[in-house]
């Protein structure tokens, strides 16, 4: 039987601190990931003496993890806020920095961006899987949640924690299902609309990718916004993308936003590897029927008149937005629609693109 996150939940609230309480009352548990029966997480101290003093129950923590049916192993890290640790601090109303031009991280090898013409084709959802897909054929991924409106990279991810920074300038990035993550999700408060003008969504991108600590990355992936605004502006003139992929359904009124958003990389001369057709059927799960909900083939013929590569077509699938919802992407399984993204990862790799 798969170990869940809850079971190691449920067994770190047995383990107390002297005053009673357990060590998730205290909230002291951070990145808790769980990978082939193997459970890593750490334990973070409010400081460097109380970390001293806890060695024997982080020993605790570890025999008891690796004690639950499932788990292969258990790995389990005791650190502690440094003294003179600060919260990040994206500025609120902060124009962006002069460039002298297009930059890239250090340690970046690509930056691929993933866009679409408009809302609700799915883009998020297939940036998160792709993102994944390549994590587990081997590749350092990155992922930058960009839609700075309506970040739901945090919730895909299954990831919900404020990013650490030892300087107040510098900011160290999460890590889940093998992908290391930012998001402005990260930075705000749960619910809290962010109502910023151009230059503000400019300001903050750059920071997100010229503050964080990407660290050695074979690509990193970038979840625009909708549409063709500041936020695409700004990657594509003032970072080195790689380029870029489309993401649509195959209707005709999805397909027209679709154009603009092709034309968009045209005129910023930013290259276009591909497009992806979502929802392009429904499988009825229990006659095995299929049904051109948004109608077919319209991506497909979309990408042969441009000339470039379909890189994938994705059925509307249950599954995927359970998973989604649930904070384990289905890319991470094994399942038809895993196999579906594993097919698209492995062309990105073999196309030099990932």
């Amino acid at each position: 039987m798969a170990v869940t996150k809850d079971d190691v939940i449920a067994a770190l609230e047995r383990i107390n601190l002297p005053d009673g309480r357990s060590l998730m009352a205290h909230d002291l548990v951070r990145a808790l990931t769980i990978e082939e029966g193997v459970v890593r997480f750490v334990i973070e101290a409010p400081n460097a003496e109380v970390a001293r003093a806890m060695g024997p129950l982080r020993d605790a923590a570890e025999k008891l993890v690796s004690e639950i049916e499932g788990v292969s192993q258990a790995s389990v890290a005791l650190t502690a806020h440094g003294p003179a640790a600060k919260p990040p601090s994206l500025k609120i109303g902060g124009h962006p920095k002069p460039q002298d031009g297009p930059t890239k991280p250090s340690g970046v090898q690509r930056i691929v961006a993933i866009g679409s013409g408009k809302g609700g084709v799915g883009k998020s959802t297939v940036s998160t899987n792709i993102a994944v897909a390549l994590a587990k054929q081997g590749r350092k991924v990155g992922l930058l949640d960009a839609d700075i409106y309506g970040p739901s990279i945090p919730r895909m991810m299954g990831v919900n924690k404020r990013p650490a920074s030892p300087d107040g300038k510098t900011i160290i990035p999460l890590h889940a299902h093998g992908v290391t993550l930012m998001s402005i999700g990260f930075m705000m408060e749960e619910g809290k609309a962010t109502i910023w003008r151009g230059p503000m969504l400019m300001g903050a991108l750059q920071q997100m990718l010229g503050q964080v600590e990407w660290g050695e990355l074979d690509v990193l992936i970038v979840d625009l916004p909708p549409g063709t605004g500041d936020v695409q502006l700004t990657l594509c003139t003032k970072s080195e993308l790689t380029g870029a992929i489309v993401v649509s359904t195959p209707q005709d009124v999805a397909l027209i936003d679709a154009r603009k958003a092709l034309d968009m990389f045209a005129t910023l001369k930013t290259p276009v590897l591909g497009l992806i057709e979502n929802m392009s059927m429904f499988v009825c799960p229990d006659c095995g029927s299929e049904h051109e909900i948004f109608g077919r083939g319209g991506v497909a013929a979309e990408a042969s008149t441009m000339g470039v590569p379909l890189l994938g077509t994705l059925p509307i699938d249950l599954e995927t937005r359970l998973a989604g919802d649930n904070g384990t992407p289905v890319a991470a399984g094994d399942s038809p629609m895993a196999l579906a993204y594993a097919r698209i990862a492995e062309g990105l790799i073999k196309g030099g693109m990932a």
